[in-house]
C-alpha cells in the first residue's frame, strides 16, 4: 500500500507535495481545533444556566461561583465573572462580562478559517498540476512516433488528473470540518451572548437579596 501511494505522488509529479503538505497542515489544524470544540469546551449550556440560576435566585452566589469556577469553558468564564461582579452596580458587571468576552471569543473560533482557506489552495494546486501534466503530454506527443501518440496522450493525461484527484480528495475533508467547526463555534458565541444577558438581567433583579448575604 505504501508503494502504491508513493508511485501514486510520483506519477502525479512535483504539486502532489505541495498538496501532501497542505493536506498535512489541515490535519493538524482539524485535530487541534476538534479537540477544543468537541471536547475541551464542549458544555451543555442551558443545564448548566438552570443550576446557576437556582443558586442565583436563592441567593447562593457563592455556590453559583464554585460551579463555574478554575473552568477553561469560555461560558463558564463568563458567567464566573459576571457572578463575580454581582455587588457591583449594572455597569460594573456588563464591564466584567465585556472583558472576558473579548479575550475568549476570539480564541473559540481561532484558526477555523484556515481550513476553508487551505482546501481552496488544495484545489487550485491540483488543478495547476494539471495544467502542467497536460502540457508535458501534449509537447511529448507533439515529437513522438505517430504510431505511439495515443498511448503517450492517454497516459499523460491520466497523469495529469492524479493532481486534481488527490487535490479534492484533500479539500472535501477540510471544507466539511470547516463547516462542523464553523457551526459549532458560532452555537458557543451565541450562548454567551445569550446566557450573559440572562446573567445581567437575573442578577439585577436578584440585587437587593445578593447584597444581603
Amino acid at each position: 500500500m505504501i508503494e502504491t501511494f508513493a508511485a501514486f505522488m510520483r506519477d502525479g509529479g512535483i504539486f502532489m507535495y505541495f498538496i501532501l503538505i497542505v493536506s498535512v497542515i489541515g490535519t493538524a489544524v482539524i485535530l487541534e481545533r476538534g479537540f477544543v470544540l468537541l471536547f475541551k469546551f464542549n458544555v451543555d449550556g442551558r443545564a448548566l444556566w438552570e443550576k446557576v440560576s437556582k443558586y442565583i435566585r436563592e441567593g447562593h452566589t457563592d455556590k453559583a461561583m464554585a460551579l463555574c469556577k478554575d473552568s477553561n469553558v469560555p461560558l463558564l468564564r463568563v458567567l464566573n465573572a459576571g457572578i463575580s461582579a454581582s455587588r457591583g452596580s449594572e455597569r460594573d458587571i456588563q464591564n466584567a462580562i465585556d472583558e472576558v468576552a473579548v479575550e475568549i471569543i476570539p480564541a473559540i473560533d481561532k484558526r477555523i478559517h484556515y481550513l476553508a482557506t487551505l482546501a481552496n489552495i488544495a484545489t487550485l494546486l491540483g488543478l495547476l498540476g494539471t495544467i502542467q501534466g497536460l502540457i508535458q503530454a501534449f509537447s511529448a506527443v507533439g515529437v513522438a512516433d505517430p504510431s505511439q501518440k495515443a498511448a503517450l496522450l492517454a497516459t499523460g493525461i491520466s497523469i495529469a488528473l492524479y493532481t486534481t484527484f488527490f487535490g479534492l480528495v484533500v479539500a472535501i475533508p477540510m471544507l466539511s470540518m470547516y463547516t462542523i467547526f464553523q457551526a459549532r463555534a458560532m452555537r458557543a458565541i451565541d450562548e454567551i451572548d445569550e446566557f450573559s444577558v440572562k446573567l445581567m438581567n437575573l442578577l439585577n433583579r436578584m440585587k437587593d437579596v445578593i447584597q444581603t448575604k
